[in-house]
């Protein structure tokens, strides 16, 4: 990442890491414990917040994207491997994830008994696995501003 070109890709790695951190790592979980939360209004609310997270996701990793193909990154090489595994997930989670989970969610609000699923795992999993290469691809691009790597 060429450090004069591509400030903006740099903050919207780390935006990006901490958007999700917030929001699947400590947002999700706390408002359970909020009193007078019940499981139809918490999943209310899980779902309108992670439909918006997913769409601001989706500005950061083009910004980013934007931002390395306008600096002649090669944005599609080994060398961005942990940007474009979050995209792929990121890709994975808005076709396939947060639509069956919203599905889901509306049957159980409607009243429906909904089988066990291990869909919520698939989820958190991707999640560690996306914040964890947004993070290494961060501290490493930060490492080349410094100068304390070479490229």
């Amino acid at each position: 990442m060429n450090k004069s070109k591509t400030p903006l890709a740099l903050a919207s790695l780390f935006l990006w890491v901490g958007f999700v951190g917030a929001i699947s790592f400590l947002e999700s979980w706390l408002k359970f414990q909020a009193p007078g939360i019940t499981i139809p209004l918490g999943l209310g609310i899980g779902r309108l917040v992670f439909g918006a997270l997913n769409k601001v996701e989706w500005v950061f990793a083009i910004l980013i994207f934007i931002s390395l193909y306008r600096a002649k990154e090669p944005v599609f090489s080994l060398k961005y491997t942990y940007f474009l595994i979050p995209v792929v997930i990121l890709i994975l989670q808005t076709v396939w994830v947060l639509p069956v989970m919203d599905a889901r969610a509306e049957l159980r609000l409607q009243g429906n008994e909904v089988s066990p699923s291990n869909l919520h795992y698939y989820f958190v999993a991707m999640e560690i696995i996306k914040v964890a290469c947004l993070s290494l691809l961060g501290i490493r691009q930060l490492k080349l501003w410094a100068g304390k790597v070479d490229e």
